[in-house]
């Protein structure tokens, strides 16, 4: 069996997905890599000793532009690397991708994507997006999905194309810098929740400000990190008792420091395919409070390992925060947490399915929509 993993983006989920599923799928296929050689991380990638064409791609909103020049060469340069493998997986589409995965069905070469996102997130561009996505799925023999609303989406856009349900895993396996786990919270102390990534106007950091409202000011602290315009997304939220705003990017190595120093981890997200800090936070036994939004529900078990608000709202999601709040509440959560993210930073399973997929007959191609 020999497989193609490719995945050209710099940064973010897409190169710390490729170097979990690499080292999983070593041991039971000939692999071979395509990254991106602006990735953050180039350096762990190359770390894992497997085969690897890093490609020239962009840096920059000019680099993209001036990089288009370059497709129908980097279209040979791909199918050359792919020639006489089972599969190519996209991990994680790329602006990219769409002009190039079509080459290799040309070629007779079985495409398999990964799909995160069906649909662009609200506020996040948009342009070509349904362009994009189906000619990506136009190319694929069959699509992997995260979460049933995306795997719905992408029937709805390619009826008849075969797809399998994957479970995301923890990207667990990139060397962390020290990392001083937090200290039991004394009675009474400040319940100590976390917010990070990248702050945009559907992750409902306003939601999350309002019901931080409805709430005891001292029962807990609030610790935001990331990349967006905090003050402009929740007014007021910066001057509010206990909250702390760190306007920066999450780089991959700062992670797993986060969720240590945090009680809970919080997303008020008002949309959502799936979240890829939920199963990290579960693999080191932080529970998660979010929304009902999209895969999220998928992703937590209400009473379990984390707590669902019942719906999209201020109100709901402060009942929810209420919940966590409760004599013993937290510590039986954190429990439940860190017994469901056992197996999350062991990508055997997922790798195993990406194998069988790639060796199972090829089905007829649908035809394009």
């Amino acid at each position: 069996m020999k497989l193609l993993l490719w995945h050209w983006g710099r940064r973010g989920a897409g190169p710390q997905m490729l170097i979990s599923l690499a080292r999983a799928l070593a041991p039971m296929a000939e692999l071979r890599l395509s990254i991106s050689a602006q990735s953050d991380l180039l350096a762990e990638t190359q770390a894992l000793g497997l085969p690897m064409d890093a490609v020239p791609t962009y840096g920059s909103a000019l680099g993209f532009v001036t990089g288009l020049a370059r497709i129908p060469a980097l279209r040979r340069r791909l199918v050359a690397q792919a020639q006489g493998c089972d599969a190519v997986i996209s991990v994680m589409t790329h602006l990219w991708t769409p002009l190039l995965a079509p080459a290799l069905a040309a070629a007779g070469i079985r495409f398999i994507p990964i799909i995160h996102d069906a649909n662009p997130h609200p506020g996040d561009p948009g342009a070509l997006w349904g362009w994009r996505f189906r000619r990506e799925l136009s190319a694929a023999q069959l699509a992997v999905v995260l979460s049933e609303s995306v795997e719905g989406a992408v029937q709805a856009a390619r009826p008849g194309l075969p797809t399998a349900r994957m479970t995301l895993g923890a990207h667990l396996d990139l060397p962390p810098p020290p990392a001083t786990p937090a200290p039991p919270r004394p009675a009474g102390a400040p319940l100590r929740l976390l917010m990070f990534g990248r702050l945009r106007a559907y992750k409902g950091l306003d939601l999350l400000r309002d019901a931080l409202r409805l709430l005891p000011p001292d029962a807990i602290s609030l610790r935001v990190v990331g990349d967006g315009p905090a003050e402009a997304l929740a007014p007021g939220l910066a001057a509010m008792p206990g909250v702390s705003i760190e306007n920066r990017w999450v780089a991959e190595a700062d992670i797993l420091g986060l969720i240590a120093q945090a009680d809970a981890l919080v997303l008020p997200y008002r949309e959502a395919s799936q979240s890829g800090v939920i199963p990290i936070a579960h693999a080191m036994g932080v529970p998660v409070v979010a929304m009902p939004a999209g895969g999220l529900s998928e992703q937590v078990s209400h009473g379990q390992d984390g707590l669902l608000a019942e719906a999209i709202t201020a109100e709901a999601l402060a009942a929810a925060l209420r919940m966590l709040l409760a004599p013993q509440a937290l510590a039986l959560l954190a429990a439940g947490a860190k017994a469901r993210g056992a197996a999350m930073a062991d990508w055997h399973e997922q790798a195993s399915l990406l194998r069988r997929l790639a060796a199972s007959p090829q089905p007829p191609k649908a035809p394009d929509p």
